[in-house]
């Protein structure tokens, strides 16, 4: 089975981990925070306010 979400990159902050996750069925970037015991995800936005997608 393919996995739904990969990682595209992980940085590590004071106290916490920016990760930028991919949706392999539709290409759409998420920026996910973790840490400190406070976590979010949500879409990727690019400059000018779209949300960014990756194109196979």
């Amino acid at each position: 089975m393919k996995k739904r979400f990969t990682v595209k990159s992980k940085q590590h902050l004071s106290g916490g981990i920016i990760k930028i996750i991919v949706d392999t069925e539709t290409g759409v970037n998420y920026i996910m925070t973790s840490g400190l015991g406070l976590s979010g995800m949500t879409p990727l936005l690019d400059k000018e306010g779209n949300v960014v997608v990756d194109r196979n």
